[in-house]
């Protein structure tokens, strides 16, 4: 595995850093303290720090051997938050907060960040520019639209954007990148029945609307499997149905609510559309009023073929073309997919491990995100912020 010495000669401190980070989690928009420590290291690293974008969000900057005269400038993001989870791991660095966990390792890529900034500004050996990204409010939150909103690539103007995630299963020390959708749209929707309730030994003197629901909830399902191409993914999941109160009383309405993952727009938009027919006509078949919402969070995550070659290029020289994997797409969805729309680049998967890597104890659960027994595997702190400095090291140098 071919790191960087200087890295790895500071890793132990970037992983305690990581630690304390991870025995601290802050919900999405409330990342204060950990924007606070991100601040702080990298002007003590002598990168310009920008903070406030999207509230908790930090921007450093490290210019090359040119000052940035070249004009070429890319982005390297790692997000901050954590999630709202009560953890079960009870090893020192657990969670300090009751309810709020690291259960998806943006303590490790915040730490993984750290570690490239403080080798950029160590050897600026490069022409050109580099963003340093660290985002608040991935989780639901949507913090790198807030960033966009607020104008990121206005203020830090760059040609291209690349994001890393942890990912639990593979062995450590691989990667994972592909073009084009490597992670899903999120859209959440929620459907409100208006029958009329009635007693419910005279069924006839109301409109039940659970029948409805019923009807609906089966009748989605043919939008995946006949509406939309047999070749096109997508998951349409009722995941919430909401009503009544009594045993012997026909409610008034019925909630339908759930969640739609695409991995294209296109598809997306024939999923609500035909939802939105599927649910009026079949109220209207049983005479019952039809309130129809659906909410679009994250679009797909879609990488561009040249970042991803370039990033694979790069994987392979660190640890090897045997250890440089395919990525399977996720129907998971991730809001760096903002920063895509916006700028090419790639979305790549650093292999998390299997859990062995986890301090005496950990959770009995599995070593996987969002669960509560998940720690991020510090082993990977020098080979992420290998790749980040080599990436960019070798992106500025190309044409």
């Amino acid at each position: 595995m071919n790191l960087i010495d200087s890295i790895v000669g500071e890793s132990a401190g970037i992983a305690a850093l990581r630690r304390d980070i991870h025995a601290h989690p802050e919900l999405c928009f409330e990342e204060k303290r950990t924007a606070d420590i991100v601040a702080t290291k990298l002007a003590e690293w002598g990168i310009p720090v920008h903070r406030g974008l999207a509230g908790t969000g930090v921007v450093g900057t490290v210019h090359g051997r040119d000052g940035g005269a070249s004009g070429r400038a890319l982005g390297l993001r790692a997000d901050m938050d954590a999630l709202p989870l009560q953890e079960l791991n009870q090893f020192a660095h657990a969670s300090r907060h009751a309810g709020r966990m690291h259960a998806c390792g943006h303590d490790g890529h915040t730490a993984m960040l750290l570690a490239a900034a403080q080798e950029l500004a160590r050897n600026r050996d490069f022409d050109g520019t580099v963003y340093l990204i660290f985002q608040p409010a991935e989780e639901d939150g949507g913090g790198a639209r807030v960033m966009i909103e607020q104008g990121l690539f206005e203020r830090f103007p760059m040609q291209a954007v690349f994001g890393m995630h942890n990912w639990p299963g593979a062995p450590a020390g691989t990667f994972a990148a592909s073009p084009g959708p490597v992670m899903a749209s999120s859209n959440d929707f929620r459907i409100t029945i208006r029958g009329r309730g009635s007693h419910a030994a005279l069924p006839h003197n109301g409109i039940d609307p659970i029948p409805v629901a019923c009807q609906m909830v089966q009748a989605f399902q043919t939008i995946i499997s006949r509406n939309k191409k047999p070749v096109d993914a997508g998951v349409l999941s009722v995941t919430m149905i909401h009503a009544g109160e009594a045993t012997n009383v026909v409610p008034d309405a019925c909630e339908l609510q759930g969640t739609v993952r695409t991995f294209s727009l296109e598809v997306l938009d024939l999923i609500e559309k035909r939802m939105k027919e599927v649910a009026q006509h079949t109220c209207d078949a049983y005479g019952a009023g039809c309130e129809f919402e659906f909410h679009r969070k994250y679009p797909p995550t879609v990488n561009s073929g040249i970042e991803v070659s370039l990033a694979r290029a790069v994987m392979t020289n660190i640890v090897g073309t045997s250890r440089v994997l395919a990525q399977q797409p996720a129907m998971a969805s991730e809001d760096f997919s903002y920063m895509l729309q916006a700028k090419p680049g790639a979305y790549v998967f650093i292999s998390n491990g299997d859990g062995e890597h986890r301090d005496m104890g950990h959770g009995d659960g599995p070593c996987t995100l969002h669960n509560p027994s998940y720690d991020f595997n510090d082993k990977l702190i020098p080979l992420g912020a290998t790749y980040w400095v080599q990436l960019a090291r070798t992106w500025l140098s190309s044409t």
